[in-house]
């Protein structure tokens, strides 16, 4: 009876640990619209290999490229809703919760690299309070991946001035930069980054607008033929974690996930310029024409923004006219 009880014993000792070992395994499945070969994927790639060699096996991480299984306006919701566990999505998919997140598309006023760092330090009065908004949403943010500056795609011809614009259907990726558009005369239409090939090469748009770093990744060298470097605002990814997910994780899975996503955030950042350098190289290879705009070209873009700020301030209250005036003071 005593040998019973022991055996009894032993065996729900063992079943106790192998629930305990099991429920130590975490799976990460991340979305992303980009494909693998970009420099977003490549930096998920880094963060799976870390994550997974510094757990050693108890983190998975799958990524899901491409926008296999969501498009990039649909990662919000999926990742707020718990439908997947993290995903990576442009920054400004959150403006309809949050309009102060669009302070990253306000025209040229974080036109440098310098001017970007200081935005996206991880508790600079810009970024700070945008990670709290965000995490109310129900998604935590783990990092900010770079994404470079906007640039304009045309064929035929560089996009000087906003005469150029004028009666033009643009590829826009956020509401701010649809309001830019506006200002200048021309009509802008919101097409996810996955699908912007095919409406460039069925005349969709006349005009596309993204960061020189698409332009590579998505050899959008095959439906267009111009650059025009416009720096007109800076594009930013963030990549999220459903936040009752996140708070059901282990202490040390938490600790292995952070430390392999501030990686993740500043090897990407530092390499910003050079993938940017890569993509324009990659664009006059393939024949595009890379036109860089004067300072009195850029003077009429800039002419031509105020309402883009008087909307912004208006849409966004208290926070974004906090953060505005914080973004501003960078430049003193």
């Amino acid at each position: 009876m005593k040998i019973g009880r022991l055996i009894v014993g032993a065996v729900a000792g063992l079943a106790l640990s192998v629930t305990a070992a099991l429920a130590e395994k975490t799976t990460l499945r991340i979305s992303l619209q980009l494909p693998m070969k970009s420099h977003l994927g490549q930096n998920l790639q880094l963060f799976k290999d870390e994550v997974e060699k510094n757990s050693n096996g108890d983190i998975t991480v799958e990524i899901y490229d491409s926008a296999q299984l969501y498009k990039d306006n649909e990662v919000p919701q999926a990742v707020g809703s718990g439908a997947i566990e993290m995903g990576v999505a442009s920054l400004t998919r959150y403006v309809g919760d949050i309009p102060a997140v669009d302070v990253f598309y306000m025209p040229f006023l974080l036109n440098s690299e310098e001017l970007v760092r200081k935005a996206v330090a991880p508790d600079s009065p810009v970024r700070g309070p945008i990670d709290a908004a965000i995490e109310e949403t129900g998604s935590k943010v783990l990092w900010w991946q770079a994404y470079g500056g906007v640039v304009l795609l045309s064929n035929g011809g560089p996009v000087k001035t906003p005469e150029d614009v004028k009666g033009k259907k643009v590829r826009v990726f956020g509401k701010t930069l649809g309001t830019w558009i506006e200002a200048a005369g021309g009509a802008p239409t919101l097409i996810s980054g996955s699908e912007q090939y095919i409406a460039y090469q069925r005349g969709t748009v006349d005009i596309g607008m993204t960061g020189v770093s698409g332009v590579k990744s998505r050899n959008l060298w095959e439906v267009m033929d111009t650059i025009t470097v416009t720096n007109n605002a800076d594009i930013e990814f963030i990549v999220v974690v459903n936040k009752d997910f996140w708070e059901g994780l282990p202490e040390e899975h938490k600790e292995i996930i952070q430390a392999a996503a501030l990686k993740a955030e500043n090897t990407v950042r530092d390499e910003m310029s050079n993938i940017e350098a890569a993509a324009f190289d990659a664009a006059r290879e393939n024949g595009m024409t890379v036109y860089e705009p004067t300072e009195e070209e850029i003077d009429a873009w800039k002419a031509a923004a105020q309402p883009v700020y008087d909307q912004y301030l208006a849409a966004s209250g208290d926070l974004g006219a906090k953060i505005l005036e914080a973004a501003r003071g960078f430049q003193n």
